[in-house]
């Protein structure tokens, strides 16, 4: 809970930042949000010009800049906390930014480089390419003659997304103090979040590393292109990474004149998003349109292909996430509600639900979804009201898988209209079997089980000597009665031994 000499110290320290988020507030007519978060007693007055309260905090988020942009699309993926008017409002944010003039990034890419770019490169562009809130890019050709983008972080960009930060926080500690409603959106969790996020995209050696990263885990897939970083020019402030020249996937018709299958297109991109999320466990965290290009066949392959661009965002799947999120499709698919159910109650975040209102959730997602077409989402725009309705709340990383392939899945309609991924995720059963077993006998847990059975094995005969003597010294060793149970457990704990002995000599012979 924060103090006054906590709030006092943040209101010194950034109180510049403070009075530029006070204007825009005042300027946008949202006092009325602050009060309903409790930190305000004024009048909940809604009379601001024509547009809703929605729109007005969407226009205030984006005149404050890029960290409170990303806080309006993090929120822009919890439809389970937050109504569509409001979803509706945050998913038009733009964090479009005026292009600088190259003098005012002359200094810090001669600090970056250590050279002038002129010297570095056989040619550099001073006419920005495109332009956003933390960086701008331009285009160069390297002494070797190959195409290359180059992407420059704004200066003093990294003190004032702190300064956010440092605001934000404190505000999300003061509404879970004053709000009951809004600590279910526990606000100081999704801030953490977004402070994560920030630092790693403010870094350009991350986006550098999830390039490589994710190149490496998609090599199996030729057809997916995932442009190449030049370490020997970048750094946190500046990446520099191979042009890529291709077709934004928004219309159908530019594909077909470009000689580019749109339904290829879908295909691949419907292969490519649950490779990432249900196989390799990392995926591109947002892959809109403006970071997806696609690419007409080349000498590697006689299909068309799919580059992924602006890798600063990336998320990490665990192996029981990925479990999870298999299973409830598949309980969707399999017109089975009692198993879409449990998913359900071990996602929520908020507390327990009754099982028999789970189970009518359930019921109404498969009597809709579990057949025909899938299409995330239309799937997703019952699920997640339906969470809300519910009281059901669910965990960050969960939210984030689903956006991504909620994200995907949009590119994919626009596409190819009614494209159905029920369809991709059948002929990916096979990869994922293999993908699950090939975990199951990794040379690690195969070590690691074979020195739990080597243990077990040389405790069974005490573990057999102490369950004889129990029983023994047991007055009504048997009867009507259940063992003791430390008896069962030392039962349990030598048939666990003998099992895992007999199955370390099978692998032992296996491996030999």
């Amino acid at each position: 809970m924060p103090t006054i000499f906590e709030t006092m110290t943040v209101a010194a320290r950034d109180r510049a930042r403070m009075s530029e988020v006070s204007a825009v507030i005042a300027r946008f007519g949202i006092e009325s949000l602050f009060v309903r978060l409790g930190l305000s007693n004024g009048k909940n007055e809604e009379a601001r010009g024509e547009d809703n309260l929605p729109t007005r905090v969407r226009r205030a988020l984006e005149a404050l800049g890029p960290t409170y942009v990303k806080l309006g699309q993090i929120l822009a993926t919890r439809r389970d906390i937050l109504s569509s008017e409001w979803i509706a409002a945050f998913e038009k944010l733009q964090s479009d930014a005026p292009r600088l003039p190259f003098d005012m990034l002359r200094e810090s890419v001669e600090a970056a480089l250590g050279e002038l770019p002129e010297t570095a490169f056989a040619r550099f562009d001073p006419e920005p390419l495109a332009a956003a809130s933390i960086a701008q890019v331009h285009r160069a050709t390297l002494h070797d003659n190959s195409e290359v983008v180059v992407k420059i972080r704004r200066p003093g960009i990294r003190r004032a997304m702190e300064a956010d930060l440092r605001l934000l926080r404190h505000l999300a500690s003061l509404v879970e103090q004053r709000s009951a409603a809004a600590r279910r959106m526990m606000p100081s969790a999704m801030i953490e979040q977004l402070g994560r996020d920030i630092l790693d995209e403010l870094d350009f050696t991350n986006e550098g590393r999830n390039a490589d990263m994710l190149r490496a885990d998609l090599a199996p897939i030729p057809q997916v292109v995932v442009p190449r970083i030049h370490w020997q020019y970048t750094s946190e402030t500046l990446l520099v990474m191979d042009y890529v020249a291709g077709v934004p996937p928004r219309d159908p018709v530019g594909l077909t004149a470009a000689g580019i299958d749109p339904s290829t297109i879908a295909r691949l991109g419907a292969r490519l998003v649950l490779e990432m999320v249900l196989i390799n466990g990392r995926f591109h965290a947002d892959p809109h349109p403006g970071n997806l290009l696609c690419l007409p066949p080349s000498g590697d392959t006689d299909q068309a292909r799919l580059a992924l661009l602006d890798l600063g965002s990336v998320g990490f799947v665990s192996t029981r996430r990925q479990h999870e999120f298999l299973t409830f499709i598949l309980s969707l698919r399999g017109n089975d509600p009692s198993g879409v159910a449990d998913m359900l109650a071990s996602w929520s975040q908020s507390g327990d639900v009754p099982r028999e209102r789970l189970l009518v959730a359930a019921d109404r997602l498969v009597a809709r979804h579990g057949t025909g077409a899938l299409m995330l989402n239309a799937m997703v725009a019952d699920f997640f009201p339906l969470l809300c309705s519910e009281g059901l709340v669910l965990p960050p990383d969960l939210v984030l898988i689903f956006k991504a392939m909620v994200t995907m899945d949009g590119v994919l309609a626009g596409i190819m209209p009614g494209f159905d991924l029920s369809e991709a995720l059948e002929e990916l059963r096979g990869r994922l079997l293999a993908s699950r077993l090939s975990r199951l006998v990794a040379p690690d847990r195969i070590e690691a089980l074979l020195l739990e059975v080597s243990r077990l094995s040389a405790e069974a005969p005490a573990l057999m000597r102490a369950a004889t003597m129990r029983m023994e010294r047991s007055e009504e060793p048997r009867k009507d009665r259940a063992l003791p149970s430390a008896i069962r457990h030392a039962a349990a704990l030598l048939a666990g031994a003998v099992f895992l002995h007999a199955l370390a000599l099978l692998a032992t012979g296996f491996l030999s």
